[in-house]
């Protein structure tokens, strides 16, 4: 069986690991620390903190910005549900814009239309490690004055053309970018998030509110040589990195350029193999983006069916998973605060179909993501090539 993904650990990380367990500190601590300030010095970010995973990154991000109970914030419906599910634990509501046919991200043409007296903070997705169109959505919220998130999840070694010169994802670009370390990510950590910005106050309130808004951390407390009392001053959450997560962080941080140079060299070899099949389309990489192709998601024409191609090439060794989800069509959001810009209950479509949100409709129906991992062989690919060649031809 060929996966759909899988890890790139070595014994590098079963070494690092090691540091953590024999020190006897193995929650958040020196390794974390390490991780932050190496993370924000690859990305080019003035702060990084750690956090338990992405999922929870956008719940302090969007908290930071002020983001609270009856507020909208506009964001891609197309996108793993987290991202609506992160604005809902604010008590918000999640305004959905379509995306681009050919990015597979959040269409900047159609912000300005949903922009309300409401509206506290514009949520961004860099779908599958792509680059969105930052510059456009950047300007949009300057010009409304509103924070911009990006929710980079997938992100993590990506690079973008800004200003003239070519930066990472995670700078930010925007206010706040919150990353997963989840094992489907080029770095992973099990799992963990990163968040980065520029705001010394901002990351300062992360680093309360991720420790149960503990006043003093344990790290200071224990090697303090006076008795320390804690306090907590405000609600705060259990959303912390351990150690050893760190450790493993740290090595794969520091060959992550090695890997996305092994995927951006296998993305030129599917588009090899696959340049002439008339039923696949092709994802685009804007001249400005510079994708860590987390993942490799070709659209089917209308002629083949999605579930049937990837039946036949279960059946033939390969996994594949179906184009990016829609949160709106879920059965969490049937009766949830959602909407597609019409406001909240006046859209009149029918939960699972949004005639505003075709094309990350399409996306989802059409969409196929293709087998790639750091391991993957060149006869891999061509098995997988030859293997939807024979789905779509059938």
């Amino acid at each position: 069986m060929i996966p759909v993904a899988k890890p790139w650990i070595g014994d590098e990380e079963v070494d690092a690991v090691s540091r953590p367990l024999r020190s006897g500190w193995v929650t958040q601590g020196p390794e974390v620390a390490a991780f932050e300030r190496e993370f924000a010095a690859f990305a080019g970010a003035a702060h990084a903190c750690a956090v338990a995973n992405c999922t929870v990154a956008l719940h302090l991000a969007l908290r930071a910005v002020g983001v609270g109970p009856g507020d909208e914030v506009i964001t891609a419906s197309h996108s793993y549900i987290a991202t609506a599910n992160s604005v809902r634990y604010c008590g918000a509501v999640p305004v959905f814009v379509d995306i681009e046919p050919d990015t597979f991200n959040m269409n900047p043409a159609h912000v300005e239309a949903v922009i309300s007296a409401r509206t506290r903070a514009i949520l961004a997705v860099h779908q599958m490690g792509m680059p969105c169109d930052l510059a456009a959505l950047a300007a949009i919220a300057q010009h409304r004055q509103l924070p911009l998130i990006e929710d980079a999840a997938c992100a993590v070694g990506s690079e973008i053309r800004w200003q003239g010169a070519w930066e990472r994802i995670g700078k930010p670009h925007g206010d706040i970018a919150c990353f997963s370390f989840h094992p489907r990510k080029l770095l992973t950590t099990g799992d963990g998030g990163m968040l980065t910005t520029t705001r010394a106050d901002w990351d300062a309130q992360f680093r309360l509110w991720r420790q149960h808004s503990m006043s003093v951390p344990d790290t200071v407390r224990h090697q303090a040589r006076q008795v320390v009392f804690e306090t907590y001053p405000e609600l705060g959450f259990n959303y912390r990195m351990t150690d050893m997560q760190a450790a493993v962080g740290r090595v794969q941080l520091a060959r992550l350029p090695e890997a996305v140079t092994r995927r951006r060299q296998q993305v030129v070899r599917y588009r090899e193999l696959l340049a002439d099949m008339r039923d696949v389309i092709l994802p685009a990489e804007p001249v400005w983006a510079r994708s860590n192709w987390q993942s490799f998601c070709v659209r089917l024409s209308e002629r083949c069916d999605q579930r049937r191609v990837m039946q036949a090439m279960l059946d033939a060794g390969i996994a594949t998973r179906r184009g990016i989800m829609c949160a709106h069509r879920e059965p969490a959001y049937a009766h949830e605060a959602w909407s597609c810009g019409a406001g909240p209950g006046a859209c009149g479509c029918p939960p699972a179909t949004c005639v505003r949100l075709r094309e990350s409709e399409r996306a989802q129906d059409q969409g196929l993501l293709l087998p790639l991992f750091h391991q993957m062989t060149d006869a891999e690919q061509v098995s997988v090539a030859q293997a939807l060649r024979t789905a779509c031809a059938g």
